[in-house]
């Protein structure tokens, strides 16, 4: 199955693109799919351990499943006040 995923921040300006497209078989975890982007998309693999994924508007584990149609969004840790 194909998931887009939403880029933010510091994601989205090392994508060079507010979203990507990763794929993934059928009744994928997010652990999954953070493997996936890691092979699929180089430039964004040295922020993968620290982000986090929200699957339908909430924080999800990465045990948690990815139903199709799903909204991802990859949100990386926030610094700054």
């Amino acid at each position: 199955m194909l998931i887009q995923v939403k880029l933010f921040a510091v994601a989205k300006q090392r994508a060079g693109q507010s979203t990507i497209v990763v794929e993934l078989p059928q009744h994928a975890t997010l652990r999954e799919l953070r493997e996936a982007i890691y092979d699929q998309h180089p430039r964004l693999a040295d922020l993968l351990a620290h982000v986090r994924f929200a699957v339908n508007s909430d924080y999800a584990a990465d045990e948690s499943l990815i139903p199709e149609g799903a909204e991802v969004a990859c949100i990386p840790p926030v610094s700054g006040g």
